[in-house]
């Protein structure tokens, strides 16, 4: 009995806290919102961000699973070639299409799928070797950070069955319950905004500037009591680690706004939260087959998702000289302006009725 207290004892301790007991339920409930979402989605030719004969690079939304992003690519890829992989029987699709790189469900951003088993190799060790630049933004609430910009080093590791968590840097190697290693994790940040102010820089820039490096040893010192930020970061993950960015995060004090997994709030000045806001802003790497210097770039949109939708249904609300449209959803404007307006407008009411449902799909809404 003894023993077996001894070699627990001797076990690297996380350096960050459990999964709060709010994120179990919210957690399932945006999984199975994502599940369903994800069952309807289709890739659009306005979601490729780039596409050449061995890969394409896409902006996947957010609430989205991989998996869907991946089994729309094929129609997408017929459509370009003017055919229709539904009447082609049983010829089997001519692409080996990939994940080169993987994104959590609620993450946005750059992801690329390669089209053959060469091409997926060759950059599977790309990115295993870091030889992929990644740089992310992050919308995140906290007390701000006093330095503009901050490298943090730990280590990254689970317990068997247990949660992603942070641990100290000196116990990079060490072995956890369940048999597997502690193991490096680290992260560059750029302070971008506070509270709405600063202007952004670009990558190239902010890569410039002197970096200010904490090393992970010890538990941090966060005060709860402290006025809130809103704050929006640029990371630069060194390595990549599953939810190092989320982490790190959380250990600096600033969680994610809606990642109630790693301590981010769920409500903030009135609005519910349902999913973390982390966006995948840009890969750059070396092309596995024609070695050119590639980068692809998603930028953030700076707006929320109301104001957007707000903007695009004034657009096609302005097809409509005159009367003035009531003040109601699209779905209630196709049933009570039936009467009132011709076919040809009743049409621009049928369209916005079904943009309504696209953006609802695609989270736009």
């Amino acid at each position: 009995m003894s023993t077996n207290s001894n070699s627990l004892q001797n076990y690297p301790k996380p350096l960050s806290p459990p999964l709060p007991s709010i994120s179990k339920d919210l957690e399932l409930a945006r999984a199975m919102t994502a599940s369903s979402k994800s069952s309807l989605f289709e890739l659009s030719r306005s979601d490729i961000l780039y596409e050449d004969e061995w890969l394409i690079a896409v902006n996947k939304p957010q609430g989205i699973y991989c998996e869907s992003v991946l089994a729309s690519v094929p129609r997408i890829l017929a459509d370009s070639t003017q055919s229709d992989p539904l009447s082609e029987g049983n010829q089997t699709n001519p692409f080996e299409l990939h994940l080169a790189n993987r994104l959590d469900r609620d993450t946005s951003g750059v992801m690329v799928i390669t089209k053959s088993h060469k091409v997926a190799s060759a950059l599977v060790k790309a990115f295993t070797d870091h030889k992929v630049q990644k740089t992310y933004v992050a919308f995140c609430i906290g007390s701000a950070p006093q330095l503009e910009r901050i490298t943090i080093k730990s280590g990254h590791g689970r317990s068997k069955f247990g949660a992603w968590r942070v641990y100290a840097a000196g116990d990079v190697g060490r072995k956890l319950p369940g048999g597997s290693i502690v193991r490096d994790m680290e992260t560059t940040f750029e302070l971008l905004s506070i509270n709405g102010k600063r202007s952004c820089k670009e990558p190239s820039e902010s890569m410039k500037d002197e970096e200010n490096i904490i090393i992970v040893e010890e538990k941090a010192v966060i005060d709860v009591d402290a006025n809130k930020d809103e704050i929006l970061v640029r990371a630069f993950p060194r390595s990549g680690r599953t939810h190092q960015i989320r982490l790190h995060c959380q250990y600096l004090g600033i969680s994610i706004r809606g990642d109630v997994k790693y301590e981010g709030v769920y409500e903030w000045k009135g609005r519910t939260y349902d999913a973390h806001e982390l966006h995948a802003e840009s890969l750059s790497f070396q092309h596995p087959i024609t070695g050119s210097a590639i980068q692809h770039v998603c930028q953030f949109a700076m707006h929320s998702k109301a104001s957007i939708m707000s903007k695009m249904l004034s657009v096609i609300f302005a097809a409509f000289a005159s009367p003035q449209l009531p003040d109601c959803t699209p779905v209630e404007l196709q049933c009570n302006c039936s009467k009132r307006f011709s076919r040809k407008r009743l049409m621009y009411v049928t369209a916005t009725a079904k943009v309504y449902r696209y953006c609802r799909i695609r989270s736009i809404w």
